[in-house]
């Protein structure tokens, strides 16, 4: 009699350690962790870029690089690669990792489709990294036509440049459309859309942004592959294209793509100033709806990246709009102060960060607000102020609130503690390597030095020079972090659950966050910046496991406490 062996199941064990953040999961921790880790990898490698950039800049005559195409590469992967390699995913990274722990969930909406958004970026990356094989891309991280044209950019290297872009764009129209579902449907019990911290609010708005703006770049880049690959004329003006469609289409997402950089790098602001200050945040609703009010102005400004060529009736409108943006931006930078104020700050290494974000931010706004003027752009279109005004927005604005971010989360990241000391000898030499590369920037564009040039006028040397030690100094910064990321994870000390008696839900589990975030569904604090209130307090001192009405001081609203049977810590 034949007998029937039935299949068993053969369990494959889960990989542990560094090793589980090498393969395909579903869990956001893990995917937020491939994303910050994935981005610091391009931001160390574009930072040496940089410090080539500066070192050829040190001297007015070439010295090294072969020649000119060889800096015109620098420059254009050093832009691409920052932006759409670090600033963009280092900001997913953190929203998927904070997001469903935020909002007191498992995961998020779509797991599935979150791995996979995540795994286009690194055959995106080797894309981009590829075209040093064949002749890389050296039309500048803006690829103006005709400069990236068949006739200009002959080599390969400029069409894996477009691929590779469009690989990036469609993970992040994914991300957004899972970070606008699970914000929108997966807010637990007791908490209300005006109850949601405002990195969440930050992460909505820019998702938004994000699905609006990134087919413009989609569609563009398409053109440019249909151009030099299959004998289209869309931008070439010797056959009927027009170059200047490029410029708007490109523009209509890459001024967009600002907020997508800077919005989340404000959202971890608001949730470092509030903690470290101890103070319940300033002006909760008017700093979400600053975000919106950002997000819908960022999409008609872009005509400012092309004064010299718009039509005279065309600058007043974008003139306005430019300015314009400066109000929603005003009222988050006023609200923070207004946080700070009286607050009992401590001086952490994430605070210090964040604190240098808003000076470094501010005098990126002020510059900002010169270039929306229609005479003061045209003067000074294309010169070294338009680099030092876009990189105190950026790495002024953006990098440094990572760095607050990564200081400041990376307790409940890996359960250990990063070395405080460590963390201010990064600080100051990052400050003060930062200030000393961009702000003689500003003086080098009155004088009118242009940008990407590799040879200049010796008049330039001196600030020059200057600039250089400067990003030397930025160069020596990094390895203090580096030692303290490297000694912490193995030696740290250990973290706790909640080591800054935060009030939002990620800070309500352990750290790291076991896989399904929490034993039990939690209780969100009513207020979750009622830090130096009586319910703030008996919120901590309940673990999280009761929220008590909140009083008339804050934003939120409750008629009832949500209670929980405390258990143990």
């Amino acid at each position: 009699m034949a007998t029937t062996v039935k299949p068993t199941a053969i369990a494959v064990p889960k990989p542990r350690g560094i090793a589980k953040y090498l393969v395909w999961s579903i869990d956001h921790k893990v995917i937020g962790i491939q994303y910050i880790g994935l981005s610091f990898f391009f931001f160390l490698f574009g930072g040496l870029l940089a410090e080539l950039i500066r070192i050829e800049l040190l001297t007015p005559a070439a010295s090294l690089m072969v020649d000119g195409g060889a800096y015109n590469t620098l420059f254009t992967m050093h832009g691409t690669i920052m932006i759409f390699l670090f600033v963009v995913p280092m900001l997913a990274g953190f929203g998927n990792y904070l997001v469903p722990l935020m909002l007191g969930q498992k995961d998020m909406a779509f797991p599935w489709l979150n791995a996979f958004a995540f795994w286009m970026l690194p055959p995106a990356g080797l894309i981009m990294l590829a075209g040093w094989l064949v002749g890389p891309a050296q039309a500048g991280w803006t690829s103006y036509f005709p400069l990236s044209g068949p006739q200009y950019s002959p080599l390969d290297g400029q069409t894996l440049w477009a691929i590779s872009l469009h690989l990036i764009g469609a993970s992040s129209i994914l991300g957004a459309i899972n970070f606008i579902v699970t914000i929108l449907n997966m807010r637990p019990p007791g908490m209300s859309l005006w109850q949601m911290p405002l990195f969440v609010w930050a992460t909505f708005a820019t998702s938004i942004i994000i699905l609006v703006a990134t087919p413009f770049l989609a569609g563009g880049l398409t053109l440019m592959l249909l151009d030099r690959l299959a004998g289209t004329s869309f931008f070439s003006p010797a056959t009927g294209g027009d170059p200047l469609l490029w410029q708007n289409v490109f523009w209509f997402y890459s001024h967009p793509a600002v907020y997508i950089m800077v919005l989340p790098a404000m959202g971890i602001l608001s949730e470092v100033l509030s903690i470290h200050a101890r103070k319940p945040i300033f002006g909760y609703r008017f700093i979400a709806l600053s975000s919106f009010g950002i997000a819908f102005l960022g999409c008609i400004v872009w005509g400012h990246h092309m004064f010299t060529s718009l039509a005279s009736w065309a600058r007043i409108p974008f003139m306005l709009t430019t300015m314009l943006i400066a109000v929603p931006t005003g009222v988050k930078m006023f609200s923070w102060l207004g946080t700070l104020w009286g607050g009992k700050i401590r001086f952490t290494s994430a605070m210090l960060f964040a604190l240098g974000f808003l000076s470094m931010f501010v005098i990126g706004g002020i510059t900002g607000v010169f270039l929306a003027s229609v005479p003061v752009d045209i003067h000074l279109h294309d010169t070294y102020f338009v680099v030092a005004h876009f990189h105190f927005v950026l790495f002024g604005g953006s990098v440094f609130a990572i760095f607050a971010g990564l200081y400041h989360w990376f307790p409940k990241m890996s359960g250990r503690m990063l070395n405080e000391r460590l963390g201010k000898i990064h600080f100051v030499l990052t400050y003060i390597g930062f200030f000393l590369t961009f702000f003689p920037m500003h003086f080098l564009g009155l004088e009118g030095m242009p940008r990407r040039i590799y040879t200049y006028d010796p008049k330039y040397e001196a600030l020059n020079a200057l600039s250089t030690i400067g990003a030397l100094i930025m160069a020596v910064a990094i390895v203090p972090f580096l030692v303290n990321l490297a000694v912490s994870l193995v030696a740290g000390k250990p973290a706790g659950n909640n080591p800054w008696r935060a009030l939002t839900l990620e800070w309500m589990t352990s750290s790291p966050p076991p896989e399904h975030n929490f034993d039990e569904p939690p209780v969100p604090a009513v207020d979750p910046y009622g830090y130096g209130t009586p319910e703030g307090a008996a919120y901590l001192a309940s673990g999280g496991k009761v929220a008590l009405p909140v009083s008339s001081h804050a934003h939120g609203h409750a008629d009832q406490p949500i209670e929980r049977p405390a258990t143990g810590d």
